[in-house]
């Protein structure tokens, strides 16, 4: 059984800072990258970044290059995502998943998979 949970989300104001945590289950880092999206009410799902656990390449939307950092703690099958500089349009309910990278005539874009339940990140202007 997969599972992908997902915590630390919280309500905080703009430029502010918070740390998501995805504790995974039921694969290894050795076998599948793990990474964040996330969906805002109204909104199209955005891929937000993707480690691979292979060689530890990580990968970020251009919306959160920058801002955001994601690592893993690969002992531990935690992966974590650091936000900095928070916006309101950062709002959104985020999803730890199992992803993938693919690299095609558009660019570089992540994939998902499996995922939790995610936690729920809120910026107030």
């Amino acid at each position: 059984e997969v599972q992908l949970q997902a915590s630390g989300g919280g309500l905080v104001q703009a430029g502010g800072s918070l740390r998501l945590s995805c504790a995974a289950s039921g694969f290894t880092f050795d076998d599948a990258g793990i990474g964040w999206f996330r969906q805002a009410p109204g909104k199209e799902r955005e891929g937000v970044s993707c480690i691979i656990n292979s060689d530890g390449s990580t990968y970020y939307a251009d919306s959160v290059k920058g801002r955001f950092t994601i690592s893993s703690d690969n002992a531990k099958n935690t992966v974590y995502l650091q936000m900095n500089s928070l916006k309101p349009e950062d709002t959104a309910v985020y999803y730890c998943a199992a992803c993938g990278v693919v690299v095609d005539q558009l660019g570089t874009h992540m994939e998902y998979d499996y995922w939790g339940q995610g936690t729920q990140v809120t910026v107030s202007s």
